[in-house]
């Protein structure tokens, strides 16, 4: 037999080596410089880009030298100014934008009807898809004729023509992200005894909520181009008129640089509105939540 004792294993002896930092390497992680800093701030990267674009606005301006079909960037927000001084952009714009906000809520309210029947029921899915197919395709500025047959000049064909740019875009992105939603997170809801709204709210749109909030940029934008170009035809409401209506009385008094200052608030309250609303409402939810990436 073989002896067991020749078998075991040597005893290594046990010593202690120090660690010292390597030579050479640096700081692991430094302190950014200013200028850095800077390029990681991305309001100030989209600052530097209006600044260019306003001076190659300003340079073409003076070299073509025609105040009447394209004003500098100088005569424009004089005109700006002037508009804001007298208080009449502040004027038109507060009844476009209440004219906006009461068309976007009431399509965000039937969007949600129509996508919770549509992820809630068989019937729903097809009345969705059925209507959607119909009347995402038709432009909102081809029903100006009917809303003026059906509801008049005024406030109400505008929040018309907006609920009709607005429902289908945001029902689509809607119905796609809690298509979207894994098996499994439906599956734990459904184990917790989640049915019909209780499971939309509380699984579904949390979990959709990136697609949702991709719908609601997307029904902004189109409510709001929609709403300008619906008041250039017949923007007067119950005798005001909104910022697509003082584009349009400009343009025929030959105002060229107030019809630019108008287009300039137009894109102002669009950069407001994505680069500080919309921006506040990721960093509070799909950000925190880690479902996207700063």
């Amino acid at each position: 037999m073989t002896d067991t004792s020749t078998m075991l294993a040597p005893t290594r002896p046990e010593f202690e080596r120090k660690v010292t930092a390597p030579v050479g390497l640096g700081d692991v992680a430094k302190p950014l410089s200013f200028a850095e800093r800077l390029g990681a701030n991305a309001a100030f990267r989209r600052g530097v880009i209006l600044v260019l674009l306003a001076f190659a606005w300003e340079l073409y301006a003076r070299w073509l030298a025609s105040p009447l079909t394209f004003p500098t960037f100088l005569e424009t927000l004089q005109a700006l100014r002037d508009g804001i001084a007298s208080g009449v952009i502040p004027q038109r714009l507060a009844v476009t934008l209440q004219t906006l906000v009461a068309g976007y809520a009431l399509g965000l309210a039937i969007a949600a009807l129509f996508t919770t029947a549509a992820v809630t029921t068989r019937i729903g899915t097809d009345l969705l898809s059925t209507f959607t197919a119909m009347f995402n395709p038709l432009p909102a500025i081809a029903l100006l004729p009917l809303a003026l047959l059906w509801f008049g000049l005024g406030r109400p064909s505008l929040i018309f023509v907006i609920v009709h740019s607005v429902l289908w875009a945001v029902a689509l992105n809607m119905h796609s992200g809690f298509l979207s939603v894994s098996e499994t997170l439906r599956m734990a809801g459904r184990t917790f005894g989640l049915r019909g709204m209780g499971f939309v709210f509380k699984i579904l749109v949390p979990a959709a909520f990136p697609a949702i909030l991709a719908g609601l940029k997307i029904g902004w934008a189109f409510a709001w181009r929609t709403l300008i170009a619906a008041e250039l035809v017949f923007g007067v409401s119950s005798g005001q008129g909104g910022l697509g209506w003082f584009i349009f009385e400009n343009r025929n008094t030959l105002d060229t640089a107030s019809v630019f200052a108008g287009l300039l608030t137009v894109m102002a309250v669009g950069l407001v509105v994505e680069g500080v609303i919309f921006r506040f409402l990721e960093a509070r939810t799909i950000r925190r939540w880690g479902m996207q990436s700063g």
